[in-house]
């Protein structure tokens, strides 16, 4: 999980640098940025050299690889004379020099990725930062906002009530970082506490694991807030489909009529023909009501998350829900 306001370039490296990104956890747990610890300064570039000196691979010579060039070099010097193993040493020298501009070049490349991986620590959440429960519950927000700008109505605009291309990513962000601290968090209180804590002790230590369980309970709500408006956007969308073919269908009512008309010449069709424009406008109210509940689910996601003096509040309108969006004709 990333910080959905990385510039692009460097989201675009971390995202193609997983080696770099567990090298630097690796490498530099004290020193490098990390988003259990936001108050932790940045790494010194000592830090940073010394990291990339232990991660880079390939650097060094191949024992291996100088025996086989003398051998190499003696076979040639005893089935040729001096001209042939001079045309020899010249193209293993030739080799050698291509080989080490590559890994020269492979490396400088490896270490660049693993400096930023370094700079931006706090940036991103690994699988490894999150304990089972965390990496649960950070999936399922990932999920529920996947859903929701996947969603058509999403992409067609028909939902309003929050900037979800810009809101989504930044809760489940902010979600993520918190999931880290938590898990780090737990991770200390379980090798602090001992296992054979006496009894007489427990109330001590109690205060300590109910704010760890209040905590995650504050962000299974947060995530389940983001679930209900997944939800309701689903159903909606359900039904916005539903929606549009019955569009086409309408188009096509004077054929219906046309047909009962051939068909029942001596009954009366009336019935019929108001029928289909009455349920028409039923699913076209059912629709509205549906974009209505997730304009609501979306408020009720807003009024969960807590406040950050950061980050300022959305446009919503004179009246709080946001301009209302009707469904197309």
């Amino acid at each position: 999980m990333f910080d959905p306001l990385l510039p692009p370039e460097v989201a675009l490296t971390l995202e193609s640098s997983p080696v770099a990104l567990r090298a630097a956890r690796t490498h530099g747990k004290e020193t490098t940025r990390h988003p259990a610890y936001p108050d932790r300064p940045g790494p010194e570039r000592a830090h940073l050299r010394e990291a990339a000196r232990k991660a880079r691979k390939g650097g060094g010579v191949d024992p291996f690889t100088v025996f086989a060039t003398i051998a190499f070099l003696l076979i040639v010097a005893g089935l040729t004379n001096m001209s042939g193993l001079l045309m020899a040493a010249v193209a293993v020298g030739v080799v050698a020099a291509v080989r080490q501009g590559v890994l020269d070049g492979a490396n400088r490349g490896a270490r660049r990725r693993l400096r930023i991986a370094m700079e931006y620590g706090d940036r991103y959440v690994l699988p490894e930062d999150l304990d089972r429960n965390c990496r649960e519950l950070l999936r399922r927000a990932q999920d529920a906002t996947d859903s929701v700008l996947a969603s058509q109505i999403n992409r067609e605009g028909l939902i309003d009530t929050i900037d979800n291309r810009v809101t989504l990513p930044e809760e489940t962000w902010r979600i993520a970082q918190q999931l880290a601290r938590l898990s780090a968090m737990t991770a200390e209180h379980q090798r602090i506490v001992p296992r054979d804590l006496p009894t007489e002790a427990e109330s001590a230590f109690a205060p300590y694991t109910a704010a760890l369980d209040a905590a995650f309970e504050s962000l299974s709500s947060r995530v389940q807030a983001l679930e209900e408006y997944a939800w309701q956007v689903h159903r909606a969308d359900q039904i916005y489909r539903a929606f549009q073919q019955l569009e086409v269908l309408k188009k096509r009512t004077p054929e219906y009529e046309r047909l009962l008309a051939d068909i029942l010449r001596d009954e009366p069709f009336t019935d019929q023909v108001e029928q289909m424009s009455d349920r028409a406008e039923q699913v076209r109210e059912l629709f509205q009501r549906s974009i209505d509940r997730a304009r609501q689910a979306g408020a009720h996601l807003l009024d969960t998350r807590p406040a950050d003096p950061s980050v300022p509040p959305p446009d919503t309108g004179n009246d709080g829900t946001g301009p209302a969006s009707s469904p197309p004709a």
